[in-house]
């Protein structure tokens, strides 16, 4: 995406289109359900964890959705970005692309479904090897146990998928991609340090292959200040101030910031107004459980 026309500098909008929007990852159907203590015990979960499904754990998901007051999302960090990203967009439809892999079975008609409802455009390769990534969330009070059993979502073949023309023009569409999963970032890169802004710094200067453009590095750490490096510059962004009382469920909250900085950046705003965008969808999204939304947001 070019940085040096006008609508960078003054923050105007660029028209929006289908598809302008790229994402790619592990897409998991989010299933939450009310348990009980027997529920947990039966299958060794503790009340509040984040944990990959074992084979021990593998009835669970067929278990839990026999609860009653089941709810299932579309679900999975990169479709949970490009998800909130179309949400605060709002129109035109399917700005957000979507590309991962499903299995051809139950849960994976259902996540379709839900891509579907959220206005995503969703492409996914189903295969039979592996069924659908699940990611159960165990709630018990104020309690959530979330199990996460990746199966089809490590599955994807670039060569059956990605490489097809159809798929390959939608990639060619978008003006701003998103892919994740980079989290031992620092340690995987030897940068030996524990400060934020420093670790915002080395990467920076990392090699870059395009010069024409600066790279824009944004480290979030919860509560505190976001910070960000342009070029030598390293600026912080408070977050926006919330009572401890009104926050149900900080797990999307990552999530969130990325989809609202998308919905800004897709739009050519400057990197003040993404950031804007990305804080406010997080400060949504953790005054509720899971990954969900209101209708509409009530953002300027």
């Amino acid at each position: 995406m070019s940085e040096e026309g006008p609508n960078m500098l003054t923050g105007r909008k660029t028209a929006l289109s289908e598809n302008m929007l790229f994402g790619m990852g592990n897409p998991l159907l989010d299933i939450s359900a009310v348990v009980d203590k027997d529920f947990l015990d039966k299958f060794g979960l503790k009340p509040n964890d984040q944990i990959l499904a074992e084979d021990r754990h593998k009835a669970l998901f067929e278990e839990i959705v026999k609860r009653n007051k089941v709810e299932y999302h579309a679900g999975g960090s990169t479709q949970n970005s490009v998800k909130i990203a179309q949400w605060m967009l709002q129109k035109p439809h399917k700005v957000a692309t979507f590309f991962g892999c499903i299995g051809k079975d139950r849960f994976g008609e259902i996540l379709k479904k839900k891509a579907e409802e959220a206005h995503v455009d969703a492409h996914y390769y189903e295969q039979n090897e592996e069924p659908t990534g699940t990611c159960a969330a165990c709630i018990t009070g104020d309690n959530r146990s979330l199990v996460a059993n990746l199966a089809a979502a490590n599955c994807y073949k670039k060569e059956k998928h990605l490489d097809l023309d159809s798929n390959w023009e939608l990639v060619k569409k978008a003006k701003v991609y998103y892919i994740a999963e980079a989290a031992t970032f620092a340690k995987e890169l030897g940068f030996e340090t524990d400060d934020i802004a420093e670790i915002a710094k080395k990467t920076q200067n990392l090699p870059k292959e395009n010069t024409k453009r600066q790279r824009v590095v944004v480290f979030t750490q919860g509560k505190d200040d976001t910070v960000a490096t342009v070029g030598d510059r390293v600026t912080m962004f408070p977050v926006l101030d919330i009572d401890q009382n009104d926050i149900v469920d900080t797990n999307g909250a990552g999530d969130a910031f990325v989809g609202g900085f998308l919905s800004a950046l897709v739009q050519e705003h400057a990197l003040e107004e993404c950031i804007r965008a990305g804080h406010y969808a997080a400060n949504v999204i953790i005054r509720r459980v899971g990954c969900t939304f209101p209708e509409k947001p009530d953002y300027h």
